[in-house]
């Protein structure tokens, strides 16, 4: 009798718990991941792995807990460069007065290039190998991602008004159409047409983006009931709230992702979950705007899809995914007074699996199983933090730091290597939006002298 010859592979990585988010609540013990051609070949024990598998790459991690690369569902990554810029504001003064008019003074594709390499280096340090992004000039963007080695899903934004992007809401689709034709071979890139909000694009050009999403089969990704104000200027403009509005235009479907979602009436959840609407909950900007409260757990228990992101920089003010991820899990147990609401294994799968299915990326990416691509993070968990550790799922929801994170896998290459960012001159960089934030912040200090008292 013969054994058989180990198979030959890329990598294997052996940790201390493996967390593959599916099956649900599952922890593994000293596990290894078998890596080949940029996807997991297999998960099994560490002496079964080292029995049947041979690799030049054989990683062991004694201490961390691997888990699915983290999802921001919903950014604006080049604002990064609007850092602090106008805070303690409320949302439509932030915007109309401090974020629109510095938009557009400073954008260009300069600008948005360098916020975004800013966003990827933060974002990939902190474990996010994906992010969701709704900004201008999404072709630069998708470049920078793609450079960068961190999967992303490009915004075809539609605004009403003018911007360096484009001068008519023709124009934006015009070009969102073009970027996605542009993009559709990067491997790391997919799109999603990213309307800005109901009150900020008309019907005719809502109902020409629903028909194009269906025909090249992408997303919808749009603020929706961000704040009660914008609730109530629809009632008074249109008869009707925004997602009535919606509704009625047919944006109802399983391809929008409605980000913010605070003003909900059990009504209104009811409909979305029955249309299969996704919902992106953004718990720190939220609190940061005084916008409102998601009610997560009581679209949970509608059985309606929620996935987790950070928002902009500008208003969060960060893009800390494991931040975000306790804040989720906290602010719902406060908000329900329930403390088993959000529960840790709820709170990663928001942040992983279900933004995967809000992008419709979910049989590539979110969870950890054999097939997928090999988007893979380790956290170490022998810090003084993270000490002892019951339960690694609960620890890194309630007690890890992104400063925690020391390795980060997109598609099979290792990206981030002991807390080494490869492939960016992180030093340059700094240097370059050191001195435009400088520029920034004179140009907003001259403009609010501007503005009438």
């Amino acid at each position: 009798m013969t054994t058989a010859a180990p198979i030959t592979v890329d990598t294997v990585l052996q940790a201390r718990w493996i967390v593959p988010i599916e099956p649900n609540d599952v922890i593994l013990d000293n596990h290894a991941i078998v890596i080949n051609k940029g996807k997991i070949v297999a998960i099994e024990d560490a002496a079964q792995i080292k029995a049947n598998y041979a690799t030049e790459n054989y990683i062991a991690l004694k201490h961390h807990v691997l888990l699915p690369g983290l999802i921001n569902a919903h950014t604006h990554a080049a604002m990064t460069l609007f850092r602090g810029l106008a805070d303690d504001l409320p949302l439509m003064d932030w915007l109309n007065q401090h974020i629109w008019p510095a938009e557009q003074h400073w954008m260009n594709e300069s600008f948005v290039r360098s916020g975004t390499q800013l966003a990827v280096v933060e974002m990939l340090r902190g474990g996010t190998t994906c992010f969701n992004d709704m900004y201008y000039y999404p072709d630069i963007v998708a470049n920078v991602a793609q450079d960068s080695g961190i999967r992303a899903v490009v915004g075809l934004i539609i605004i009403e008004f003018p911007t360096p992007w484009a001068q008519s809401a023709d124009e934006y689709i015009r070009r969102g159409i073009r970027v996605h034709d542009e993009v559709r071979n990067l491997e790391l890139v997919t799109t999603a047409f990213a309307p800005h909000a109901p009150y900020t694009v008309s019907d005719s050009s809502l109902k020409k983006i629903q028909t194009l999403a269906d025909e090249l089969d992408i997303p919808l990704h749009m603020h929706v009931h961000e704040t009660a104000n914008e609730v109530e200027q629809s009632i008074k403009q249109h008869k009707i709230r925004p997602l009535e509005r919606l509704s009625q235009l047919g944006l109802l479907t399983p391809r929008l992702i409605g980000v913010h979602m605070t003003q909900l009436l059990d009504s209104e959840i009811k409909v979305i979950a029955s249309e299969g609407v996704h919902v992106v909950h953004c718990p720190e900007s939220n609190l940061k705007l005084a916008s409102g409260m998601c009610p997560v757990q009581t679209l949970i228990d509608a059985n309606v899809n929620v996935a987790l992101g950070t928002d902009g920089a500008a208003s969060n003010n960060d893009l800390d995914m494991l931040g975000e991820i306790r804040c989720a899990a906290l602010l719902a147990k406060g908000n329900s007074s329930d403390p088993m609401a959000v529960p840790a294994h709820q709170a990663l799968s928001m942040a992983t699996i279900n933004a995967a299915r809000s992008l419709g990326l979910d049989q590539q990416i979110g969870s950890l199983l054999p097939g997928k691509a090999a988007d893979i993070i380790a956290v170490d968990l022998r810090h003084p933090s993270t000490q002892p550790v019951y339960d690694p799922m609960a620890q890194i929801v309630y007690s890890a730091c992104r400063e925690q994170v020391t390795d980060v896998w997109v598609n099979g290459k290792h990206i981030v290597a002991n807390k080494e960012l490869r492939g960016i001159d992180v030093s340059a960089l700094l240097d370059d939006v050191a001195g435009l934030g400088v520029n920034i912040n004179q140009y907003d200090e001259r403009h609010e002298d501007d503005l009438p008292s």
